[in-house]
């Protein structure tokens, strides 16, 4: 019986220690899981237009304001990386008047006050770009929007 005791003692044991490493291996992947949706859900529960300027030239003789013509090259891309279109792939800049309602409320406002040769990175809650409506097949109901911009020129 001491024999019996030994075993179910080593037995007991070693179930104790596996469900200790078991727990510990749920915990770290349910931690990894929180960690990976609240990464993925800060860039996509975007409320409020953010500005980002990658780059400001040192010498800026004047700033763009509603009215202006200006001409831009822009990429832009859904949450997930996804680009949904770039008039840089194009070769094509995109001209319009700036202010004016020719384009979506997230670069009427986000474009403003910038220099040519500026860069920036806009993200575009959904009611400011496109809504519940969406554009296209690509950009879908309720898409946050993010634009790589360059101010080329104000005309």
């Amino acid at each position: 019986t001491d024999h019996n005791h030994t075993f179910l003692a080593g037995l007991t044991s070693t179930v104790s220690e596996s469900m200790r490493v078991a727990r510990a291996s749920v915990a770290i992947a349910l931690l990894f899981a929180v960690a990976c949706a609240a990464e993925a859900k800060k860039e996509a529960d975007v409320t409020d237009l953010h500005i980002g300027v990658k780059h400001r030239p040192k010498e800026c003789a004047r700033k763009t304001k509603a009215g202006d013509a200006v001409s831009m090259h822009y990429s832009g891309y859904l949450t997930d990386g996804t680009k949904f279109d770039s008039s840089v792939d194009r070769g094509q800049p995109f001209d319009f008047t700036l202010g004016q309602g020719q384009v979506i409320q997230g670069w009427d406002q986000g474009l403003t006050n910038m220099c040519i040769g500026e860069k920036r990175k806009l993200k575009i809650p959904p009611h400011m770009g496109y809504g519940d409506r969406g554009a296209g097949g690509k950009i879908g109901p309720g898409a946050t929007l993010i634009f790589d911009v360059e101010l080329l020129n104000i005309k």
